[in-house]
């Protein structure tokens, strides 16, 4: 079972890689709101390689995101900072995604994408390890 949850977490870890690419790309085409979701999505996923391999899945991105803050960055296994990442994230997505007169700037959808940058790296690290 812990060789699956190993290969879920890569296939994870990969696609939050391509959601930061297409990121990039929506970023560079003016697409700013597109960014700041993609951006997002890289964040999430890569939560969820993380959280697979101590079995832990849901569909709800609360229950992933607390489930992580809880076993990951509480624990010191992650820096603290990286919920401030987590949530902000989060919140701005919502916002793009959910909000009819939300308008991200070049300079949001930016910092967006290089904290999820930042972020990826460091689960990468950990998953290394």
């Amino acid at each position: 079972m812990q060789h699956k949850h190993r290969d879920l977490s890569q296939y994870r870890l990969q696609r939050a890689q391509e959601d930061l690419e297409t990121a990039r790309l929506n970023y560079e085409n003016g697409m700013y709101k597109a960014a700041v979701n993609r951006s997002y999505y890289a964040i999430f996923h890569a939560i969820r390689a993380v959280n697979i391999l101590d079995g832990f899945d849901a569909s709800k991105h609360s229950s992933v995101i607390a489930h992580f803050n809880q076993f990951y960055v509480h624990t010191g296994k992650f820096e603290r900072s990286t919920y401030k990442i987590i949530d902000s994230a989060y919140r701005i997505r919502e916002k793009c995604d959910y909000s009819d007169f939300f308008i991200v700037s070049k300079e949001e959808a930016e910092e967006q994408m290089k904290k999820a940058s930042a972020f990826i790296r460091s689960v990468t690290v950990f998953l290394q390890k």
